[in-house]
């Protein structure tokens, strides 16, 4: 059968269903939805030249790709394609072709060093090398049951800092902004970003629709967010940490744990059960912390990284 690959419709329900489809298939460990694609779609820097793709046999959607640069980094000419395929129809020619399409895309807008998370696994990595691409760092995705979990106990915060949560700062984000700028700009990477843009971040971070304030706790200290962990939650009963950061200030005082831990706290109580979160394979602090709360690694990706011309 004839396989094409063209870009997702996004004002076409079947195709938006079969995007997510493709994806909870071939990547269990994160939780997309129609609101969250539409919302990628539509936050698009233009100098991102953002695409996403779809493999389709026989009008079905078999295979998918997010395609883009990175625009937010300092250094030019990085460029991203992330491609996934139902497990039952590999070996078809889709991700080649997904591949294929996503290089040119990329390479006709500047692109010279390609990255790509590949599933550690040994068909996926094989697939990776032999289109040119090499193994770099890993991540894992790691999986908590909440409804069993035996979660640390709460505790108070030491003195001169408060726990609250995303929602007291509905009528001003900005704090949390700053803060979200510091802490991510020093997490493991490949590709190194800069939180410049306030209004960018609002409209992609702080309206995301799986944003969840009321279960995203923050210290304050000082009258400033000085930690926060972020909570994304999706239909019933999952719950995931997008995001657990803290001042460089105030490393080292355990509020990375107090805010975490209070976080699922919350979110245990709220009817969720079931807990994700993803960590840099380097991260060996986030690591600690997530193995005390009696997180496991469900699976890991390596990223792959193909120089061009």
């Amino acid at each position: 059968m004839t396989i094409i690959v063209r870009d997702l419709r996004p004002g076409t329900s079947a195709d938006v269903e079969g995007f997510i489809r493709v994806r909870h298939l071939a990547l269990p460990h994160v939780f997309f939805s129609p609101a969250s694609v539409l919302h990628s779609l539509s936050l698009s820097h233009p100098g991102a030249h953002a695409r996403k793709l779809v493999a389709v046999e026989d009008g079905e959607i078999i295979g998918t790709a997010q395609v883009s640069l990175a625009q937010d980094s300092p250094e030019p000419g990085q460029g991203s394609l992330n491609v996934y395929v139902d497990p039952a129809r590999t070996g078809r020619g889709a991700g080649t072709l997904l591949v294929r399409t996503a290089e040119e895309h990329l390479a006709a807008h500047g692109a010279v060093k390609l990255f790509a998370w590949v599933l550690d696994e040994p068909a996926n990595r094989t697939f990776a090398e032999g289109h040119g691409y090499r193994p770099s760092r890993s991540a894992h995705f790691l999986h908590l049951d909440l409804a069993r979990a035996t979660l640390p106990p709460l505790e108070d915060p030491p003195p001169g800092v408060e726990l609250r949560t995303a929602a007291d700062f509905a009528d001003d984000p900005r704090p949390l902004f700053v803060l979200d700028a510091e802490a991510g700009s020093d997490e493991p990477g490949d590709i190194a970003t800069e939180f410049t843009d306030y209004r960018a971040w609002v409209d992609e971070h702080w309206k995301h629709p799986h944003l969840d304030p009321e279960l995203t706790s923050v210290a304050v200290a000082d009258g400033r967010p000085v930690a926060f962990s972020v909570a994304h939650t999706h239909g019933p009963g999952r719950y995931a940490t997008g995001m657990t950061g803290t001042a460089r200030t105030h490393r080292g005082r355990g509020l990375a744990k107090l805010v975490k831990n209070d976080s699922l706290h919350r979110a245990r109580a709220a009817g969720y059960t079931e807990a994700y979160t993803g960590n840099d394979a380097d991260n060996g602090p986030m690591l600690a912390i997530n193995k005390w709360f009696g997180y496991e690694i469900s699976a890991t990706e390596v990223r792959h990284v193909r120089e061009l011309g």
